[in-house]
């Protein structure tokens, strides 16, 4: 062979080998580029997703459904939302144990066996991880006894009067921004608790899910600081300040520049039944609002839902239940002939405000049914009324701009509204703020109303109609005592049937026994 034949092939031999490499380098970098589009799409995947959690019963829908008040938006601009994501809410007892020796259950919500979250926690796969949110039912589902011996009744769609849910707010706020909210011992405490965390998950966790998670408990700490700490008269079980938390959260709002007298405004949750009739009567305690539909928008925006987060379908499907839903009936004996002689009673004293025993079916009898009473003919606190401002009647029609859940029917009134008594017997206490703990001493002049009395028990009294108001505690948990006489608590007004007999009263009570 000759010279020039040996350079040839080894000439050859090397553009194939420069050939082959460059085809490597290029595999290679095709296959790094897969690679890369692969991890961004899994990712993008992943931080997209939004997976909520679904029941075909509408009761459990109710009791556990999402309404989109888990934290939504962006990975990078996350919005909405007031708890911490499902594995640290579920251990935050446990980090804590000293802020809530009882638990969850402590605070009034309602545990039902073989769930994992109290009534009105709902899940939702969001922004990556298992968040949770509050709904409709952590505010609207009640307890009852017959007596503390008897087994507790849950009435969905009855105000939440066992739940302290200012409490349970100032919880999740303290403990999330305690020294011992720290990546080591959140970690270790939701692996004990059966959390199921791959590797991805436990470097999200560590790195970036519990930093921001306190960072952003931090903000809304700051927003809602003079309303959580102790300035303010405690709302105590069953009541809550509606729209000053509003302010914080949807208005941004400096709630330190607002007058004091203007943040005291704890009112009861209000009963969440037979909502057709209510249709276009004024609503909320100061019927602020004619407007079923967005009555349920703004609520929803109390439990942390935002225009960007809010679920309309799913808070569409609550809706449609609790149009028809029925008041419970009373659920012990009455006394018939007792209440066929209050009925006339009623007719006269009381008919005209708060229609009769047929509202339950959609009758509206009762000339002022849903009208508000100006404050000074009602009498009763102003603090609730005085609360809702101009100011703030004209922001809320800032929210959802350009969509037709844009708000358009609340005003700013000067008193409170008259309200149907469907299922009144489930709806104590009494009063816009709850300052009277049955409908008898509703009956009697304010002077001789209870001036003190314990809330948070769901023991039924029968013959009062409202609950047990003088047990301070029961098996180690301590009730509420209600002071009137602070600001806020007042339970003067609504001076209506006061001087009639003791009897006719009765009898009147009786005969709401059947409404």
């Amino acid at each position: 062979m000759s010279h020039d034949g040996i350079r040839d092939n080894k000439s050859d031999s090397a553009t194939l080998t420069k050939a082959f490499r460059r085809g490597l380098s290029r595999l290679r970098w095709l296959l790094s580029l897969l690679i890369l589009i692969g991890v961004a799409v899994w990712l993008s995947a992943r931080f997209t997703a939004d997976r909520p959690r679904d029941y075909a019963d509408i009761q459990d829908q109710f009791k556990y459904g999402s309404l989109g008040s888990e934290p939504g938006g962006s990975v990078f601009d996350a919005v909405g939302g007031l708890l911490p994501p499902e594995p640290i809410f579920a251990v935050l007892p446990n980090v804590c144990p000293d802020k809530l020796p009882g638990g969850y259950a402590s605070l009034g919500l309602l545990a039902e066996e073989g769930r994992p979250f109290p009534i009105g926690i709902s899940q939702r796969h969001r922004l990556g991880v298992d968040q949770v949110g509050l709904n409709c039912a952590v505010c609207h589902t009640g307890t009852v006894r017959a007596t503390a011996d008897a087994p507790r009744r849950i009435v969905l769609g009855m105000p939440s009067h066992q739940l302290d849910l200012q409490g349970f707010f100032r919880f999740v706020l303290d403990c999330t921004l305690d020294e011992r909210f720290t990546p080591d011992n959140l970690m270790e405490l939701m692996a004990r608790n059966g959390a199921e965390l791959d590797w991805f998950d436990r470097v999200l966790y560590r790195f970036f899910v519990i930093p921001r998670t306190r960072e952003q408990t931090l903000i809304l700490s700051k927003r809602l600081e003079r309303i959580m700490g102790h300035e303010v008269p405690d709302w105590g079980p069953g009541r809550v300040d509606t729209f000053n938390p509003y302010k914080g959260l949807q208005f941004n709002w400096p709630l330190a520049r607002l007058p004091l007298s203007e943040l005291i405004a704890a009112s009861d949750f209000p009963s969440l039944w037979n909502q057709q009739p209510r249709d276009g009567m004024y609503l909320h305690w100061d019927g602020n609002n004619d407007s079923v539909d967005e009555r349920n928008l703004s609520a929803s925006l109390g439990a942390g839902v935002t225009p960007v987060t809010i679920d309309h379908p799913r808070l569409q499907r609550v809706r449609d239940w609790i149009w028809t839903l029925p008041p419970p009936a009373y659920p012990y004996p009455i006394d018939q002939a007792k209440a066929a002689r209050g009925e006339p009673l009623y007719a006269e004293y009381c008919v005209d405000c708060h229609a009769d025993h047929r509202f339950k079916e959609g009758v509206r009898s009762g000339k002022s049914i849903g009208t508000v009473v100006p404050i000074a003919d009602i009498g009763t606190d102003r603090h609730r009324l005085d609360s809702y401002t101009f100011d703030f009647a004209a922001n809320q029609y800032s929210l959802y701009p350009d969509s037709k859940y844009r708000f358009t029917r609340f005003r700013k009134t000067q008193g409170y509204a008259n309200h149907p008594l469907d299922g009144v017997w489930a709806r104590a206490p009494y009063l816009h703020n709850g300052s009277v703990p049955t409908l008898r001493a509703l009956l009697d002049d304010p002077k001789d109303r209870p001036a003190r009395f314990y809330r948070g028990y769901d023991v039924f009294d029968q013959t009062g109609v409202g609950f047990v108001a003088d047990v301070a505690e029961e098996g180690g948990s301590r009730f509420f005592l209600y002071d009137t006489a602070l600001p806020g608590n007042g339970n003067d007004g609504h001076r209506y049937a006061i001087d009639l007999p003791s009897d006719d009263k009765d009898a009147i009570v009786e005969y709401l026994k059947t409404f």
